[in-house]
């Protein structure tokens, strides 16, 4: 079955008559694990809409370090400087996930924006739930053990898939988080002890994510509020 842009909960949830607007200029693309979907500073020419794939922003330092600022999905949508009066990219946004997404060109989503209130409202709300996220990256990075950052990491990445594989290496886990894969790699085993997860080379398997949300910090729920 062909996927649909009602597919994206953004996209269900703006009014039938800007969705029959915007719907026939929409192509929908496959993005594929490390594809580089925006570069730090690149011209926006299209705002995307996942649908099954995950996308990381990824905030680069001088000194060559990275860390993963906040996770997009099914949930919302990649590019909102295009909103906010920016032609560029902040960030770098990488794919984590394999899948597809729509995309329209900014100008005509930036149109849409000025014409429809309505859109203009949930966009803008969006918004204020993504800052949040990446608020609460921040806090968590600088606050919270990596036990707890890997498992909010691990329930974002969840509640942007369906099932309960994760196939990400635990270096690519600990580039995101920005901390040691040591790090990653004991936590990971502490959590495999619990059975919450099953390691796999290549792919972790969530077994019980219940436990998994037992030993996350306040940052997955303060973020999962944020996004309603």
């Amino acid at each position: 079955m062909e996927p649909s842009p009602l597919e994206n909960q953004f996209l269900s949830l703006i009014p039938e008559d800007a969705q029959a607007r915007l719907f026939k200029y929409m192509d929908m693309v496959i993005l594929s694990r490390d594809d580089i979907v925006y570069a730090s500073g690149t011209d926006l020419a299209y705002v995307y809409f996942p649908v099954n794939a995950i996308i990381s922003l990824i905030y680069d330092l001088a000194d060559g370090g990275s860390t993963e600022i906040a996770m997009i999905g099914n949930e919302g949508l990649l590019g909102i400087a295009v909103f906010m009066g920016g032609d560029s990219a902040p960030s770098r946004a990488v794919v984590i996930k394999t899948g597809c997404a729509f995309r329209i060109s900014a100008k005509r989503i930036k149109d849409e924006f000025n014409r429809h209130e309505e859109v203009l409202v949930l966009l803008l709300r969006y918004t204020q739930s993504l800052i949040s996220q990446v608020a609460q990256t921040a806090v968590c990075n600088r606050r919270h053990t990596i036990e707890q950052q890997l498992c909010r990491f691990l329930l974002l990445f969840l509640d942007r898939s369906t099932g309960n594989k994760i196939l990400l290496t635990q270096s690519l886990i600990a580039f995101l988080l920005g901390v040691r894969r040591e790090g990653v790699t004991v936590s990971a085993n502490k959590l495999q002890s619990l059975g919450a997860i099953k390691c796999f080379r290549g792919k972790i398997l969530v077994v019980n994510r219940t436990e998994i949300e037992a030993h996350c910090c306040e940052c997955y729920q303060s973020v999962r509020l944020a996004a309603r």
